[in-house]
């Protein structure tokens, strides 16, 4: 176990932004947040999934909703707070732990102000290892655990609890409130033990959030190249650099959804690419050509700084190099890509895996 202080967040949050690959919510809102929580509360302790007991109760909150609309309409982290009380009253139990239910963006960050308000250590693990936009795309869903009873709150002090029949009418039932909560809303969802948390979460996600976050500070201070950096931590590659020349993007049905187009720079002049988005950057095509897809990662990072762009931030005439990662290997599994595979989303061709 080790403590996370206000200093460790600025890394922690970057890092989010990349594993985020373009979704999840701006993490420096849930910086902001944990920080001013972890100064009134103190440093949050870290800890290693596999330390857990059996029978800890691991309770994540996160925040639902279109990143778009979180640039303006922001949490205040009181209805985090609400919605987990919510949970804890349903299932009868007090949480030991929280957790965050996926490693990019917003979410990664936000559960530390929870942790700190509530004085509850944070687990360094996630549910997907990277962000998806629909909420039951979690390892924990390929492991048969239901999203529900699950809990949502607003900033103005509203309250709803569900149950429902599977995972996915969970997604459907939470959007549609979410959507009359004003696009964003928190959630307390997924109620995990501490075994449940050793088998079916990803490990060290808030670790390798940092590592990343850590890579692309010292690298940019160095003058060496950190969109480079970046890919050796993630165990990823560079597929392009180049220029935006196309954002259209929109929010219908409380996601974030558009197309991003690329003109080629440097020894991919000449060449486009194209980005499809659902929240999150879910297919890369090349020239007509599928270079990567969901479930894998594909991340747009300032070619200079090697900060990441979320898709909120995407703005034409911004130059950029684009890095893809391969994701949890149980996700290339049939029932993982049935869940978060590219024809879950709607496209005809086959996974091209990184």
């Amino acid at each position: 176990m080790r403590e996370i202080t206000v200093e460790d967040l600025p890394d922690i949050a970057r890092g989010a932004a990349v594993l985020g690959t373009g979704g999840g919510g701006d993490p420096y809102i849930g910086r902001l947040l944990a920080q001013q929580a972890i100064r009134r509360h103190g440093p949050v302790p870290l800890v290693d999934p596999m330390d857990l007991p059996d029978d800890a109760v691991v309770i994540p909150t996160a925040v639902m909703g279109a990143p778009t609309v979180m640039l303006e309409k922001l949490p205040s982290g009181k209805e985090l707070v609400t919605a987990l009380r919510a949970l804890e009253t349903l299932i009868g139990k007090k949480a030991t732990h929280t957790i965050s239910i996926e490693a990019g963006g917003l979410n990664s960050v936000i559960p530390f102000a929870t942790a700190a308000e509530l004085g509850l250590p944070m687990v360094d693990a996630d549910g997907m290892g990277r962000a998806f936009p629909e909420l039951q795309m979690l390892m924990p869903t390929l492991g048969g655990i239901s999203a529900t009873p699950m809990a949502l709150a607003d900033e103005r002090g509203n309250a709803i609890s569900m149950n429902t029949l599977d995972n996915a009418w969970a997604e459907r039932f939470a959007r549609t409130a979410t959507i009359e909560m004003g696009c964003s809303s928190a959630i307390s969802l997924y109620v995990l033990t501490g075994r449940q948390t050793k088998e079916f979460m990803v490990h060290g996600t808030i670790s390798l959030t940092q590592r990343i976050g850590v890579a692309i500070r010292e690298a940019a201070a160095a003058h060496r190249d950190p969109v480079a950096a970046t890919a050796e931590v993630l165990g990823g590659r560079r597929i392009f650099q180049g220029k935006l020349v196309d954002v259209r993007r929109g929010t219908e049905g409380g996601f974030a959804r558009g197309e991003v187009r690329l003109d080629g720079l440097g020894d991919d002049l000449g060449a486009q690419l194209d980005i499809s988005i659902q929240n999150e950057n879910l297919v890369a095509i090349r020239d007509g050509q599928v270079l990567a897809s969901v479930p894998d990662l594909i991340c747009v990072l300032d070619t200079d700084t090697g900060e990441p762009v979320t898709t909120e931030m995407l703005r034409y005439g911004l130059r950029v190099s684009v890095v893809v990662a391969p994701c949890d290997p149980r996700w290339r599994s049939p029932e993982g890509l049935a869940l978060t595979g590219p024809a879950y989303f709607g496209y005809d061709h086959e996974y091209v895996p990184v």
